[in-house]
């Protein structure tokens, strides 16, 4: 499995598939009973490459005794970043990943919501300006607002260039900001590749009018079903050879568009068949 630099790729599985495990190793949390890995040109655990890699668990347990400036203060010294890069760094940071100044300045982490210690989480894995962000699981027990703000991060950090590998079970969300993905079933690789490369996009048109005649649409259109005075199903046959003969029964075509297996029923697919 290759991950590109600047991309953002998403790695899915089951519970027990092993993504965590995969991910501890590539940060050498775990070492691997076989094989190689490689970061940035070198192998896992590699002083040199964890100065440029950025890292939010799962279940992070941060101090709650600290408040969220002290936790970016503490994370910072770790990679000896100078006071005055801090004073810079710290108010950026708070105010990309949308958490007030104020409060992490006063409130104690153990105050937090779930959604807050996420968002510090994801600043303290950017506080050495990685180029390398690995996330684990970032919008797990998120409410649509808090995943919003995850995503929105994300997508800050693909426009800056850099390389996101994340794992989630949120597959609406993978499919919103990655390049490419990955499956993983029982510790073993089923399939990786580009979103549009994996996902059916080929020749399947939904189509979706009214008027007409049936015995004609059924021709046309697999599925046919009516609903609400529409007539709508999936195209077999020329889109444009539909549309002429659409118009010459005095039909009216209100929708037709590439319909697109979503990342979700091809997911299923694919654990399944392993």
């Amino acid at each position: 499995m290759t991950v590109y630099q600047g991309e953002t790729f998403g790695l899915l599985g089951p519970n027990g598939a092993g993504k965590t495990t995969l991910l501890k190793i590539l940060l050498g949390i775990t070492r691997p009973s076989t094989g190689q890995a490689e970061i940035l040109g070198h192998q896992v655990g590699d002083r040199k490459v964890k100065q440029r890699i950025g890292y939010l668990p799962e279940n992070p347990y941060f101090y709650e005794t600290l408040t969220g400036w002290e936790l970016l203060e503490y994370a910072a010294g770790l990679f000896r970043l100078s006071p005055a890069t801090q004073r810079k760094r710290i108010p950026d940071l708070l105010d990309q990943v949308e958490l007030s100044r104020k409060i992490a300045r006063t409130k104690p982490l153990r105050q937090y919501s779930k959604g807050m210690l996420q968002r510090v989480g994801l600043a303290q894995a950017l506080i050495n300006d990685p180029d390398i962000v690995f996330l684990d699981e970032p919008m797990s027990g998120l409410d649509p607002t808090g995943r919003y703000r995850v995503r929105e991060v994300i997508l800050s950090l693909k426009s800056q260039g850099k390389t996101i590998f994340f794992n989630s079970h949120i597959l609406s969300d993978v499919e919103m900001i990655c390049d490419r993905v990955a499956i993983l079933a029982q510790g073993r690789l089923i399939c990786s590749g580009r979103l549009e490369e994996l996902l059916d996009t080929t020749h399947r048109y939904f189509a979706q009018g009214r008027g007409g005649r049936l015995e004609i649409l059924e021709t046309w259109l697999q599925d046919l079903s009516f609903q609400q005075g529409f007539w709508q199903g999936y195209l077999h046959g020329d889109p444009y050879d539909f549309m002429a003969s659409v118009r010459g029964m005095g039909g009216t075509l209100t929708t037709l568009s590439l319909d697109r297996q979503s990342l979700e029923a091809f997911f299923l697919s694919q654990v399944h068949a392993a």
